[in-house]
Parts: structure tokens; C-alpha cells; sequence
């Protein structure tokens, strides 16, 4: 059903949405905007019947209880996803007769932005400092990507130095409206190894993160298999009151969302409260989607969209595009009426105060009266060190993250407060870090054109770099001496941060706490220094003439914000720094960067950045788990940052002791280092806040028991052990295992261990997916119950009567005395067929080498 005709002054050809639902009987206005989105994709993908039973369903406002296969119009990738991606693509190649045969069959984008480091900070130098560290240390890695550039057509590398994946998502590669092969136009779609592709949903964008496995197949033209969960309503009245930041706006959501429970649902914005919205408002609020729990966070295109897109510099004739042909096919959103949904939450906009959300995640919305007692008993205490570090001291204060950095509204107003707060003479306190990392260029430019960098300088928080930075754990060192006192002590300290994650030992080892708020608050919390104040009722400091001055004094007010960002936050702000993409230092450009020249990547034997993945093995189908222990036992909310962790490599440490034994100096971050298997096995389960209840309540860090003996190891090393001995091991855990990042190492470090199962309560969206994509299979404990609920210890031999060919939907698990049935929380007949490979890997290989040999008669035959 392809319509043709002229959109924006050109001839143009686009399957017919409106037409299709006329003819299948289905009344479009009621169905869900992101629900158009997939009824169309469904079409051009040749599946007219099941696009059918989907809008039908959806325009009831029933629940579609259908899979459908679902190809993006793009894929989305950052550095410390996309490497390892690319190097299990690399591995592919080596296996195959004809390399070119294993390339994107759709466009990616590789931006580099989570290798920078916070190694320097306030100072003036502290940017160039930074670049050239990471120039540095991750050489061998960015060389790896510029061979896969030039080898893998298709593959397009922003490189370090110009942002953070989704700010530069937004600001300059998402479309909204998207020609496809010939020409045909759709929906800008994208799917993206970084949980935050949701951000973009906030630009009327459909798309969601996934593993890097799942990516992987999207990139070779296989479609994504969905199950196409329930689209909820999120109704908006009200408008944001003067004073209250889209930070706040998104805190307040997190935590009502993720106690509403949609966890893997659909969401789609509403409502009259919208419309007061500004698109970096949407998309603040649609960055936090892994945070509630969601799968997407959906506000559909209007009028403030195509703002958006001509403020940050978009061509004139492509905002005429997306406006006519989201008119003509339904998707520009009518003010006028609602489409139905089955389920509609509601929140008036209006109600939302100043929040923090903390201190160990990002659902713990509270208002700045109760972080004094946010941290207990213990952070009343006195000064405990001769410096007067105590604990509820701020050791980091940090304005980072996509979240934040692309809304010109909270960083005009982070200035503003910081130029008031100069003025006054207010200082920060010498144990707070404070940094500044813009999630691109154009925020800097606005912000020095503003007059405003000056005075954020002035209080530490100079430009650091370009990138995730302290947001992702790339945080540096405390300040001089202040690491050995927290240490020594036994202190907890916290980090405030205008981020997005803020779970235990992310932001950095030694400092327990972290509050994400607002990049004002930030400034504000700063000058306070310490978390044991009501920051609205307590002084913040004292001027020049030793009065009291309070955050009333230094608040901004709304109309001097929206003032300057009418002046400054301009399209040529954005043209210029879009225009050279691949600047970077002049000393160490990408251009200049050497790379192999090869369509097979000349693997290094001694390398510790890049190596051949140990999981590239051929299928081996289904193995009974039978005498199976438990490596971990775990309690709820277990993170991925808990299974994987991203930031430095400690020296003691497996990982650590690893690269000694190889020589290495500057170990880099475990993120960095997601290219070597070695290290990240090492590496799992090693947060020293991870507490593994095997070994009481409290207690952890990195170590288990090996069974039977009952000797404390360190998890490695006890996996060693049943490795020896064919072991099969399981995970035991509690509600949302899994919750925070897309990180498929998650899954990946696990199965290295030799874990083959997971027995959780409840598993996180995107954590669930990985875990198949690996061949560890998630299994639901029954309804109500935890595994100390049903008699466990986790110190029991573990049966589990595991069928996957017949895609059993419960699994009998017998432990010890203990019998019981836990439900596969598996998807999709795709996921039980990769499943049964034992791994996305061993699928794909199986895959190729079919296909390899049903093409060697046609080749034999030709000669």
C-alpha cells in the first residue's frame, strides 16, 4: 500500500498508513502514536495480516499479546559498547570465506564518548589535559574502530571529543522522518546499545537500547524479534511551576513510574500538560525510561518538535518533510482527541517540587527537606579527621550526562546561579571535586556566549570534557588526600550529580552515596559541601560581609533563563560546531590516527585492549543442568554495575593483578577494556558493594564461597574452581536483577564464569534480553515467593529439568529438599532458538556457516 506524490517540494513515496487502517477496518485516531510507528514498520516489512491484528488490538486498547519482527531504520552505538560489538563482528569474519559477506546491513553510528576520564579537574587546562590522556591510553582501541570504519561499510565514527551519544543523537543525527532504500520514506527509528537511546523518544523517535548481541543481528539484517508489550498512557496536566527544573520533572516521573511498575511497557506521553513541554524538556524526561523501568518513553511529533529541530540547526526543507509527512500519515500529534490506551497514568506537572533522587538510586526521588535524613544516623555525626572530613561530606559535584547537558534551560540556569553565587563571594570547599562535561560543543558556546562560563569556572567547574565522564564512573581521583581519609575512616561520603545513575560504586569505589539532581542544584550543593543541611532552609555559605546567603538568594529566575536562551541557544550555534564532524586536537586527529588496512582484523596475541572473544564458538545445543551450584546468592535491585563494573580497574584486584602480570601500568577503566574477555571475567561480580548473601547479610564485595568445601574466594576464582570439576553454576536473586545499563557484559562475564542460569524474582527489561542473547536462561521464581521464602540457603545442588526444545514454559527446579517451578522469562520464539544455540555467537556461526555451505554447489557449479 505505497502512496506517492510531492512532500516539501519533492516527489516522494511512503506506505500509507491512514489507507492501510481505512481498509483493515481500524479506527487509526484511537491507536497509540508509537503504535503507528510499529504498524508501519510492519507493513514495510511485508506483514500486512499481523499489522492488521496489532491496530485492531491497539485501537481497542487491548493488550497485543503478539510478537512482530522489528527492523530500525538505524542502530546507535558508543565506544564502550560498540568495541566489543565490533570485535565479535571481527570474529565472524574470520570465519567466513568471503569477509565482506559480515557487514551492517543497515546504517550504524559508532560516537565515541565514554573513554574520557575526569583525570583533571578545576582548572583551566583540565579539558586538554584530559583529551590528550585519552588519546593516550585508548589509542589501540580507536585504532581498532578505524579499521572497522574502512572495513565495514556503513559504519559511520564521530569521534572523541565532540559529545555524548545521545545529545549528539539529538543535536545531529536523528531525522524523525528517514529515507529508507530507494528513497522511501519512514519513521526515523533506531535501536541503540546504550539503555538512553530512549532519550530520543522525546523528538517523537521511536527506539530503545539493547544488548550489543542483539545489535549485532540487526547489523547483519536479521530482524529484532518483539514481543509487543502493553502501550501505557502517561497523562500530563498542569504546567511546571517557576523555580522547578526538568530535572525535577524527570526524578518526580522515575520514581512514581517505577512504583506504577511498567516495567517492559511502552509509554506514551499525553495529555494537555505536554504541550507546555519543551522537546529538551521530553527529552530529559524520556532519558530516565531504563531508570522507571520502561521500554520506551514516547512523545509524538508537533509543533515544539519541528522548533526544535530548526533551533538546533536542522535544513529548512527537512523540517517542511517531517512536518508533511507526519500530517500524511497520521503521526503529528492532534491536541484535539487521545488515542486509546488500556492503561493511563496520571500526573499533574504542577505538583513537582526541587528533588534529589538518592543515595544509591535513581527511583529514590526526595525533596531537598529530607536529604539531611537521607543518609541515617551516621551523617550527624561530628568531623571525624583532623581535615574535617566527615561522613555526608560531598567529595564530587559534577554537571554531566546526556540527561541534563542537552537542556539549555537547566545549564542557563546552572550559570546563573553560579554568577550570583560568585558576586556574593561564596567559594566551594576544597574537599569538593567539581567538574563540568557538556554533552557537546554547542553548550559551551552558548554557555561562554552567554557570559555565564566565566562564573562556573570560577567556582572549579571548568570544562573537563566531552563525554559521559563522571556519570559513567570516569570520575579520577579525589581530591589530594581525601581518598586515604574516606578509606581510613570508614567514611561515607557522596557525589551530587546531574546524571542519570547514581548506584552504588558507579560514580566512583570509595564514595558510597550519589544524589543526581538538577546542574543548578548541583552548583548549589557544592558551595554547601555536605549533605546534613536542608539546602532550601540552611545557608549555603556566607557573602563577602559574612551574612548568611540561602539558595533563595542565588535561584534563577525562569524569565532570565528563557531570556538568554532565546539570545544564545541559536541554530548557528549548532551549525558550527555540525559542520567538521571529525575535528578533534589538532595533534591527535582522527585522520591522522594509523589503522590496519585489512577486511580481516590482524588479531594481536599480546594485546590487553582486543582480543578474539572466548564465546565465538560453534553451537553446542542444550546441556542439563544437573549437581549445579550457586555462585551467587543476591538480594533486590541488583545492578548491572554490581555485575560488571565500569569504572577503574583497582591494582589488587584479578583484573588488576592480569594486566600486572602483563606488564601494564595505567590499567584504564573495565569499560575500556570490554575488547579483552580476560579482564572482564575477571572483572564480574567484583563491586565491592555487591553483597552476597551466601555469606550473611552485609557482607561480599567481590568474594563468595566455594561448595561444598565452604572456602570464602574471591569469585573468580571459586568459578575456577567448579570450572575444574564441570560445575554448572546458577545465579539466586531478588526483584528488578539486572536494573540500570544495557551492558551485555553483564550477561557476558556471568557466562565466562560458568553460570547457565539465573533464578530471580522479577529481571529488568533489557538485562532479561542479554541474559538469552548469552544462553543463560532467566528463570522467574514462583509468584510471591523469594528463594529464602522457599527454604533456599544457595548453599544446596541445584537439578533443573531444562527442555529447550520444546520452549518449556516452567522449569522444575529441585534443590536439596526443595522442589518448586520456575517460569522461563523468555519472549519470543527467536530468543528460544538462540537459546538452544547456547548463545547469540554460536547462533550467528551456526547461521553463517549454513549459508556457507549451501552457497560452495553455486560456486563449484559456476566454475
Amino acid at each position: 500500500m505505497i502512496d506517492k506524490g510531492r512532500l516539501a517540494g519533492r516527489d516522494s513515496e511512503w506506505y500509507d498508513l491512514p489507507a492501510f487502517a481505512a481498509t483493515a477496518g481500524i479506527a487509526l485516531d484511537a491507536v497509540p502514536y508509537s503504535g503507528r510507528v510499529l504498524l508501519e514498520a510492519l507493513l514495510r516489512d511485508g506483514e500486512p495480516e499481523r499489522a492488521a491484528t496489532l491496530g485492531e488490538r491497539l485501537a481497542a486498547g487491548e493488550p497485543p499479546e503478539m510478537e512482530m519482527p522489528f527492523r530500525p531504520a538505524r542502530v546507535l552505538v558508543q565506544d564502550y559498547t560498540g568495541i566489543p560489538l565490533l570485535v565479535d563482528l571481527a570474529a565472524l569474519r574470520d570465519r567466513v570465506s568471503r569477509p565482506g559477506r559480515v557487514a551492517p546491513a543497515l546504517p550504524v553510528d559508532v560516537v565515541v564518548d565514554h573513554s574520557v576520564q575526569t583525570d583533571w579537574a578545576g582548572r583551566p587546562d583540565a579539558l586538554a589535559l584530559n583529551e590528550a590522556l585519552e588519546w593516550k591510553r585508548n589509542q589501540e582501541r580507536y585504532a581498532f574502530l578505524k579499521w572497522a570504519e574502512s572495513a565495514f561499510d556503513g559504519l559511520r565514527v564521530i569521534p572523541p571529543g565532540h559529545g555524548i551519544v545521545h545529545q549528539v543523537n539529538l543535536e545531529r543525527l536523528a531525522t524523525v522522518v528517514a529515507p529508507g532504500p530507494g528513497g522511501l520514506l519512514r519513521p526515523d527509528t533506531v535501536i541503540g546499545t546504550d539503555s538512553h537511546t530512549t532519550m530520543v523518544n522525546g523528538l517523537g523517535v521511536l527506539g530503545w537500547g539493547v544488548g550489543g548481541l542483539e545489535a549485532e543481528t540487526l547489523m547483519l539484517g536479521l530482524a529484532q524479534p518483539i514481543r509487543v508489550p502493553r502501550i501505557v498512557g502517561v497523562r500530563l496536566t498542569g504546567t511546571i511551576r517557576p523555580g522547578v527544573s526538568p530535572t525535577d520533572v524527570a526524578l518526580t516521573l522515575t520514581r512514581r513510574l517505577r512504583e506504577e511498575d511498567v516495567r517492559g511497557l511502552m509509554l506514551e506521553f499525553t495529555g494537555p500538560g505536554v504541550a507546555a513541554l519543551t522537546a529538551a524538556d521530553r527529552c530529559t524526561i524520556a532519558n530516565m525510561a531504563p531508570e522507571y523501568g520502561a521500554m520506551s518513553a514516547f512523545f509524538p511529533v508537533d509543533e515544539e518538535t519541528l522548533r526544535y529541530l530548526r533551533q538546533t540547526g536542522r535544513a529548512e526543507n527537512h523540517v517542511r518533510l517531517v512536518a508533511e509527512y507526519c500530517r500524511v500519515q497520521g503521526l503529528l500529534a492532534d491536541r484535539s482527541s487521545e488515542p486509546r490506551f488500556g492503561r493511563v497514568i496520571d500526573v499533574d506537572l504542577s505538583a513537582v517540587e526541587a528533588s534529589l533522587a538518592g543515595p544509591s538510586r535513581p527511583d529514590q526521588r526526595i525533596s531537598l527537606a529530607e536529604l539531611p535524613g537521607s543518609l541515617g544516623a551516621s551523617a550527624s555525626r561530628p568531623p571525624l579527621t583532623a581535615q574535617g572530613l566527615s561522613d555526608g561530606d560531598i567529595v564530587i559535584a559534577s554537571i554531566t550526562s546526556c540527561t541534563s547537558t542537552s537542556n539549555p534551560k537547566a545549564m542557563i540556569a546552572a550559570g546563573l546561579l553560579a554568577r550570583r553565587a560568585v558576586e556574593l563571594g561564596l567559594t566551594v570547599p576544597a574537599h569538593v571535586r567539581t567538574s563540568l562535561s557538556p554533552g557537546s560543543r554547542a553548550v559551551t558556546r552558548y554557555l561562554r556566549d552567554a557570559g555565564l562560563l566565566p562564573y562556573l569556572e570560577q567556582l572549579g567547574f571548568h570544562v573537563t570534557g566531552y563525554g559521559c565522564m563522571t556519570c559513567n564512573g570516569g570520575s579520577g581521583p579525589l581530591a589530594d588526600g581525601i581518598g586515604a581519609t574516606v578509606e581510613r575512616e570508614g567514611l561515607t561520603v557522596c557525589a551530587v550529580l546531574s546524571g542519570n545513575r547514581n548506584f552504588e560504586a558507579r560514580v566512583h569505589a570509595q564514595v558510597r552515596a550519589g544524589y543526581l539532581t538538577s546542574p543548578a542544584l548541583v552548583v548549589a550543593l557544592a558551595l554547601q559541601g555536605h549533605v546534613r543541611a536542608d539546602p532550601e532552609t540552611d545557608p549555603l555559605g556566607t557573602d563577602d560581609d559574612g551574612a548568611p546567603v540561602y539558595l533563595r538568594d542565588l535561584w534563577p529566575d525562569s524569565a532570565d533563563v528563557s531570556a538568554l536562551e532565546r539570545k544564545h541557544v541559536t541554530p548557528e550555534v549548532f551549525a558550527a560546531e555540525a559542520a567538521d564532524p571529525a575535528r578533534t586536537d589538532p595533534a591527535d586527529s582522527w585522520a591522522a590516527l594509523p589503522a590496519p588496512d585489512s577486511d580481516v582484523f590482524p588479531w594481536d596475541e599480546t594485546s590487553t585492549y582486543i582480543r578474539p572473544p572466548a564465546y565465538a564458538s560453534p553451537a553446542t545445543g542444550p546441556r542439563p543442568l544437573a549437581g549445579a551450584r550457586a555462585l551467587l546468592a543476591l538480594g533486590d535491585d541488583v545492578s548491572t554495575d554490581h555485575i560488571s563494573p565500569v569504572g577503574a580497574v583497582p591494582s589488587g584486584s584479578a583484573a588488576g593483578q592480569y594486566l600486572r602480570e602483563r606488564g601494564v601500568r595505567d590499567f584504564n577503566s573495565y569499560g575500556s577494556r570490554r575488547g579483552n574477555h580476560e579482564v572482564m571475567a575477571r572483572g564480574t561480580f567484583s563491586n565491592p558493594r555487591l553483597v552476597n548473601r551466601l555469606l550473611g547479610d552485609g557482607d561480599g564485595g567481590g568474594d563468595t564461597l566455594h561448595l561444598p568445601s565452604g572456602e570464602r574466594l574471591p569469585v573468580y576464582e571459586a568459578a575456577q574452581r567448579y570450572a575444574a570439576t564441570g560445575t554448572p553454576l546458577v545465579v539466586l536473586a531478588g526483584r528488578s536483577y539486572g536494573m540500570g545499563s544495557s551492558r551485555d557484559w553483564a550477561a557476558k562475564g556471568p557466562w565466562l564464569l560458568g553460570v547457565r542460569a539465573v533464578l530471580a524474582e522479577s529481571f529488568e527489561r533489557i538485562h532479561r534480553a542479554n541474559l538469552c542473547a548469552m544462553g543463560i536462561l532467566p528463570l522467574l521464581l514462583p509468584e510471591g515467593t523469594s528463594w529464602r521464602s522457599l527454604g533456599l540457603t544457595g548453599r544446596e545442588e541445584f537439578d533443573l529439568a531444562v527442555d529447550l526444545v520444546r520452549e518449556t514454559t516452567v522449569v522444575e527446579v529441585r534443590a536439596d529438599a526443595v522442589t518448586f517451578g520456575a517460569r522461563a522469562d523468555v519472549h519470543s520464539a527467536g530468543e528460544w532458538a538462540v537459546l538452544r544455540a547456547g548463545g547469540t555467537m554460536p547462533y550467528l556461526i551456526d547461521r553463517i556457516e549454513r549459508e556457507e555451505r549451501e552457497l560452495t554447489p553455486a560456486r563449484e557449479e559456476v566454475r
